[in-house]
């Protein structure tokens, strides 16, 4: 199984946005951050959750179980919904179920913020960087 652990920080509201994903599998453990451009906190989180699903494709890790965290309630339940009320949302929900096609089992769960530390630290460095 792959665990995925993401979050994004963003300076303002708009502003300029980072994101932080953690991979954690069998004999695994890597940290990646990414630039996600000028963007809302919640356009921030979907573009992490979407960039974190493309990587795990391209690095092929995406034929095993993959369970990605996030502690963005509005990702999370729009995933789980298969519905954004907001059109602002609609592509990444779009995008999500594009992607989701390329998984043998992908699952999301929300979790806490206590519980993302190492994702929330690295978007918050990222975004101390690319300033």
């Amino acid at each position: 199984m792959l665990r995925i652990y993401v979050d994004a920080a963003t300076k303002g509201n708009p502003g300029p946005s980072a994101g932080g994903i953690v991979l954690v599998g069998d004999r695994l453990h890597e940290q990646i951050h990414v630039q996600l451009g000028e963007c809302s906190n919640h356009e921030a989180e979907f573009k992490v959750f979407i960039k974190a699903l493309q990587l795990v494709i391209e690095k092929d890790l995406n034929e095993q179980t993959v369970l990605i965290h996030s502690d963005s309630k509005i990702v999370v339940q729009t995933i789980e919904k298969r519905h954004a009320k907001n059109p602002i949302f609609q592509p990444y929900l779009y995008t999500f179920q594009q992607l989701e096609s390329s998984f043998q089992l992908l699952l999301v769960k929300w979790v806490p913020e206590s519980q993302n530390k190492g994702a929330d630290t690295l978007a918050r460095q990222a975004l101390h960087k690319y300033q």
